[in-house]
């Protein structure tokens, strides 16, 4: 059965969405059937896998609100072993549509559970906020990937979501896991991002990544092509650190050893 990640933070602009889609496809070349789900109204991690979002007719939407099969609505990319259950801009209203159902926090849990067998990861890009959506895909997932800006407000807001997993352990999903606080846009050049990664290795010890993401204008350029960094430029900088995030991620949970 596949590990489902949810990647999660109620901030924007943290490299969110650029780590879901490029660690998915960076999973997915090194030969890991892999789904990329898009819990984000905005479907950027559907557009950057070359999706036209204007042509999506089903979406996760469907899935949790209209009890749509997901399997019929997955749709194959350009990147071999990686599949994707398109966002939708429905989902803005998503929340407010569920709050009167039974089990609301549970909606994309049962909806993914068909597919689950299907892949070894499935990675969850969610939408910067900690609202029921994002519940759900907590609710959903077996571990937690937490992007955190190497900039000043980097640790404003993470004690918030870090509680916010703890509540989502301690009720609707016990096996919660946290898979690992990932230090993203980082500029060696600067004093201030490599105090960032002091500060938040020394706060959160244990459960920070080896790997950083640093800025890189390809990794930057490579959404407004459809294309994951590997696809669009697999000599740059942001492929060498996703394909290392991956491995990182394969050797944690026991899929390869480490060299």
């Amino acid at each position: 059965m596949g590990k489902v990640i949810a990647i999660v933070n109620q901030k924007g602009g943290v490299g969110k969405t650029t780590t879901a889609v490029n660690l998915a496809a960076s999973l997915a070349v090194l030969e890991y059937k892999t789904l990329l789900l898009d819990a984000d109204p905005q479907a950027n991690a559907t557009s950057g896998v070359g999706v036209d979002t204007n042509s999506v007719e089903f979406s996760i939407y469907d899935c949790v609100l209209d009890s749509k099969k997901p399997e019929e609505i997955v749709m194959r990319t350009d990147t071999p072993n990686l599949d994707i259950l398109p966002g939708h801009i429905d989902l803005v209203g998503a929340e407010l549509e569920m709050i009167s159902l039974d089990r609301r926090e549970y909606r994309m849990k049962e909806a993914i559970h068909s597919i689950k067998d299907q892949y070894d990861f499935i990675l969850i890009d969610c939408a910067p906020s900690l609202g029921l959506i994002t519940v759900n895909s907590l609710v959903a997932a077996d571990s937690v990937i937490i992007p955190v800006q190497c900039e000043y407000f980097a640790l404003e807001g993470l004690g918030k979501l870090l509680n916010t997993v703890r509540l989502v352990q301690s009720g609707m999903n016990p096996n919660l896991s946290i898979e690992g606080i990932l230090l993203t846009m980082y500029d060696s050049r600067l004093k201030l991002a490599n105090a960032v990664v002091e500060d938040v290795k020394a706060h959160c010890k244990n459960i920070v990544f080896d790997t950083v993401i640093s800025r890189n204008i390809r990794l930057s350029e490579a959404p407004s092509h459809g294309k994951p960094i590997l696809l669009y430029d697999v000599q740059s900088r942001g492929t060498t650190n996703h394909l290392n995030l991956a491995k990182e991620i394969l050797i944690n949970n026991g899929y390869i050893n480490k060299q």
